[in-house]
């Protein structure tokens, strides 16, 4: 059985996650493969910190939960990363990509009704 904290820890793994990729792709924009210039780039910096601070939340929660029920919620880091481009990145979406978050969003609710 699932308790009720792990998902509310997995979802907040997948909000904190959710914003890492959208630094590291800012950062990308002026990376160098330097030490000194990796240290100033703080969008790589703090996109990196983001990905290990979702991780360690994470981790606690795998201690009350199912993997097959938590694994799944945070493929809703997909969803999140796509809208979140949207307004932070301006990228653009397509109906595929609207279709693909609902399918995703569907998804886990069917795994988390089982």
């Amino acid at each position: 059985m699932t308790e009720l904290w792990a998902i509310g820890l997995t979802l907040l793994s997948v909000c904190i996650g959710a914003m890492a990729p959208i630094l590291l792709k800012k950062g990308a924009a002026e990376f160098k493969l330097h030490p000194i210039a990796i240290l100033k780039n703080k969008n790589f910096i703090f996109g990196t910190f983001l990905y290990v601070a979702a991780t360690i939340v994470y981790i606690p929660a795998l201690r009350g939960g199912e993997l097959s029920v938590l694994f799944p919620i945070i493929s809703l880091s997909y969803a999140s990363v796509a809208l979140l481009s949207v307004y932070f990145l301006n990228e653009r979406m397509n109906w595929i990509k609207w279709a693909g978050i609902i399918s995703v969003i569907v998804g886990v609710s069917l795994i988390g009704m089982a």
